[in-house]
This record gives C-alpha cells, sequence and structure tokens, in this order.
C-alpha cells in the first residue's frame, strides 16, 4: 500500500522537506504572474493605449522567460540547483523593486523593463524548480509529484487575483472619481457628457487629456503609486525567501551527479526526440491560452457586460478556484488514468468551452469563459512531465526548452490585443468574442498532441 510518503523517497533518502520547501516557489511565481494579467487592462485605462500596447506587458512578462531559460539551464548545468534558485529570486526582487522608479519616472517602457527583469528571475525559478520536483522521488510518479507541487501555484495565483482586484484595481476605480472632480473643474460640459452608469475610467482621462492635461498627470502620477505599492511590498517577500534559501541545506540530486553529456550530445539528443519536441511545441500553446483567458476575462465583462474592472476581477478568482480545484482532482485521477488520456479529453473541454465563450451572449459566455480553467488545470504539469520522461541529466537543458515556451504567453495576448482592437468589421460578432478564435486553435492543437502520446504509447 502506498504511504503518504513514497512520492518523495529515492535511493533509501526521504526528500520530503526539500520537496516542500521547493513548492513553496510554485506560489510565489503564481503570485507574480497573476497580479500581473489584470495590470494589462490598467494600464490601458492609465496610459490611454490600445489594447495591442497594452499587452505588451505580456510580451515583457514572458519574453524574460524566453530570454533567460537557455542562460539559466546552462548555469544551473554548470553549478547547482541552489545557486539557480538565488540567482532567480535575486532577479525576481530586484524586477518588483524597479516599479517604484518605473512609478516616479511615470514611463511604460520602465515598466516593462520591470517586468522583464522580474520575469528573468522567473526563468531561473522555473528552469531550476521543475526538474527538481522531478528527481526529489521515483521517476515512475514524476508526473503525479509535479502535478502535486503545481497544484500550489494557483494558490500564489489567487492571492495575487485578490491583491489586484481589492488592492489596485479598485483603488484605481475609486480614482475615476477624483478624475471626474478634476475634469468639472476644467470643464464642465465635458464632465456633463461622461455616462457614469458604465466603467468610466478610460473615458473621463481621455477627456482630462483633451481639458486638462496637468491634471491628467496627477491622476496618472496617484494611479501609478497604486499599482508600484504591492511589487515592492512582493520584492520585499522575496528577498526574505532569498534569505531562507541562502542558508537551507539542499540535497544534490542524482542526476547532478550521474553521466553529463556535452552541450552539443545534450542538443543533439533533445532534437531527436520527438516525444520532447511536440511537448515544447504543445507547451507554447498551453501558455498562450492559459495567459489569453486569464488576461482578457476583464475585457470580456467590461465589453459584453459593463462590469467594472474590479467586479470582473472576481471571475478571474472564480477561474482561478476553479483550475485549483481540478488540479487536485485531476492528480488524484492520474493514480487511475493515464495522462495522455486525461490531457486529450480536457483538451476537448477547453475547446467545448471556448466556443460557449465566442457565440453565446451575456453571463452564458462570461461563464464558458470561466469554465475553460477547469480543463486547463492538468495542461503546464503533465505537458512537462510527458517531455521530461526518463531524461537524466539532460533535464537541465530540456527543462530551459520547456521554459522557452512560455513564450507562447509572450506572443499571443498581443494577437489576440490586435484582434479586439481591429475586429469592428464584424457585425454578428463582438470583437472581444471573436478574440477567442485564438485559444481555440489553441486547445486544438493540444488535443491533437494529446491524442498522438496516447496512441503512440508515450505517455
Amino acid at each position: 500500500m502506498e504511504t503518504k510518503t513514497s512520492l518523495f523517497k529515492k535511493n533509501g533518502k526521504n526528500y520530503l522537506f526539500p520537496f516542500i520547501l521547493i513548492t513553496s516557489l510554485f506560489a510565489l511565481w503564481g503570485f507574480a504572474n497573476d497580479i500581473t494579467n489584470p495590470m494589462v487592462a490598467a494600464f490601458k485605462n492609465i496610459l490611454l493605449i490600445s489594447n495591442f500596447e497594452s499587452s505588451l506587458v505580456q510580451f515583457a512578462f514572458y519574453g524574460g522567460y524566453c530570454f533567460m531559460a537557455i542562460p539559466a539551464a546552462l548555469f544551473i548545468r554548470k553549478f547547482n540547483y541552489k545557486k539557480g534558485i538565488l540567482v532567480g529570486l535575486g532577479l525576481y526582487s530586484a524586477g518588483c523593486l524597479l516599479f517604484i522608479p518605473a512609478g516616479n519616472a511615470m514611463a511604460f517602457w520602465a515598466f516593462l523593463t520591470a517586468y522583464f527583469v522580474m520575469t528573468c528571475g522567473l526563468a531561473f525559478l522555473e528552469t531550476t524548480s521543475n526538474p527538481y520536483i522531478l528527481s526529489l522521488g521515483p521517476e515512475e510518479n514524476a508526473t503525479r509529484r509535479l502535478n502535486f507541487a503545481q497544484a500550489f501555484n494557483p494558490m500564489g495565483s489567487i492571492t495575487g487575483m485578490m491583491i489586484a482586484s481589492q488592492v489596485i484595481l479598485k483603488k484605481i476605480e475609486a480614482n475615476d472619481h477624483n478624475a471626474l472632480a478634476l475634469l468639472q473643474q476644467h470643464s464642465a460640459g465635458a464632465a456633463a457628457a461622461i455616462d457614469t452608469s458604465r466603467p468610466f475610467g478610460e473615458e473621463v482621462r481621455r477627456a482630462l487629456q483633451q481639458n486638462a492635461p496637468d491634471a491628467l498627470t496627477t491622476v496618472q502620477q496617484i494611479d501609478l503609486d497604486i499599482v508600484s505599492g504591492p511589487y515592492l511590498m512582493l520584492g520585499l517577500v522575496v528577498l526574505v525567501f532569498f534569505a531562507l534559501f541562502f542558508i537551507a541545506r539542499l540535497p544534490r540530486i542524482t542526476a547532478d551527479e550521474g553521466k553529463a553529456y556535452s552541450l552539443r550530445q545534450t542538443v543533439r539528443i533533445l532534437f531527436g526526440n520527438k516525444r520532447y519536441l511536440w511537448s515544447v511545441v504543445a507547451q507554447a500553446f498551453y501558455v498562450g491560452v492559459q495567459i489569453m483567458v486569464w488576461t482578457f476575462i476583464i475585457q470580456y465583462a467590461e465589453r459584453e457586460l459593463a462590469m467594472p474592472k474590479s467586479e470582473a476581477q472576481n471571475y478571474n478568482i472564480l477561474a482561478m478556484a476553479i483550475f485549483v480545484s481540478s488540479r487536485f482532482v485531476c492528480t488524484y485521477l492520474l493514480k487511475y488514468v493515464k495522462a495522455s488520456i486525461l490531457l486529450f479529453l480536457l483538451a476537448v473541454g477547453g475547446c467545448v468551452f471556448t466556443v460557449g465563450a465566442i457565440a453565446l451572449h451575456g453571463m452564458a459566455g462570461l461563464y464558458s469563459l470561466v469554465a475553460i480553467s477547469a480543463c486547463m488545470s492538468l495542461m503546464f504539469p503533465t505537458i512537462y512531465g510527458i517531455a521530461l520522461k526518463g531524461m537524466g541529466d539532460e533535464a537541465k537543458l530540456a527543462s530551459a526548452g520547456l521554459i522557452v515556451a512560455i513564450g507562447g504567453g509572450c506572443v499571443m495576448p498581443p494577437l489576440q490585443g490586435l484582434l479586439i482592437d481591429h475586429a469592428d468589421w464584424l457585425d454578428w460578432l463582438s470583437p472581444v468574442r471573436f478574440s477567442f478564435i485564438l485559444p481555440l486553435i489553441c486547445f486544438v492543437v493540444i488535443m491533437i498532441f494529446g491524442r498522438w502520446v496516447w496512441r503512440k504509447g508515450l505517455g
């Protein structure tokens, strides 16, 4: 009978404590991911930019993963997992602290730079932590162990979402009324034309831009200070984690001590592995769909149902709660169902709910969009585990390839933003609903991948 700790025993050693310590990092980067998603909508209103331009937040955020994943893998290949974690935490904290000068400068490029530095650190953390978790126990249940660790990632995500909703978006909405009062002082006629029965933050700022540019600067500075505050606190928390990992004793794993291939040999092995290459492709489409769904829930609710952003963010929180619950359920089901079969079935479900978000009006469409999260819960760690199964030392560089695949979250949200900006030529479908054709395509790719792995008996 399986004991509670057998997931973490290998060669007579119990790795439960290091597993708990490394798993804490999953929540830490989950927080960063999901406090950031709503900032796409926030920066659009604050700085009066397009959906495409505001989506560059995601381009910078996930671009850091693409840029730093391979260097991170080479670093931990030369040194070790612990040093990789420390570098990651250092960059993560530095990126958060850069929000203070970015806010003072009131420059969008400075915020994008801060996001980029932050996720260079996250690339180190993810490139290190995922294969480390796979190594902290028997290989036969490595995918299940990673799913279990990943189940704690959404807990950080929910916390980040709540901070975004209650601390950032609500305060910015309160500042909307201050902006309206300033507009009334400078142009009573322009203020009277504002429809306050609907979300009016962007509208009142555009009116200030036309009638009182100096007052707009004051409003924007307050908004950017609201955005920067939580990131400052996050940077300080990450410094505490840096100190904790600096003094912690982490075990060296067999993968660190086994046969070491040259970089050229490792690359040749990886490019000759069809399962790995297709996993990287599937992971890129998965991350793309995840970021698109969670980024544009706010725009969907705001445009289709005239919801304030803070209220719309509550549906993001609901989606994440469903995601967390589904992750634990799916992790349990992996004891009885092949990972590839479950992946295929969940991708089919994702297609169905995405079609619902496109085709259905009002709350039915929004609930369909929220329900997609139940289908996404298993995907990242399952694809990851399938890709790295039996890789040994090559897992370090292979892990980097899968982190580079997070670049799907770098490219696809701006593409969806472009669709929202320019798909108003459709008379029968709103631009925001039409834009979810991109997540639908992503789920189709994942469905094909799951079926291929299942039929080939590869996972």
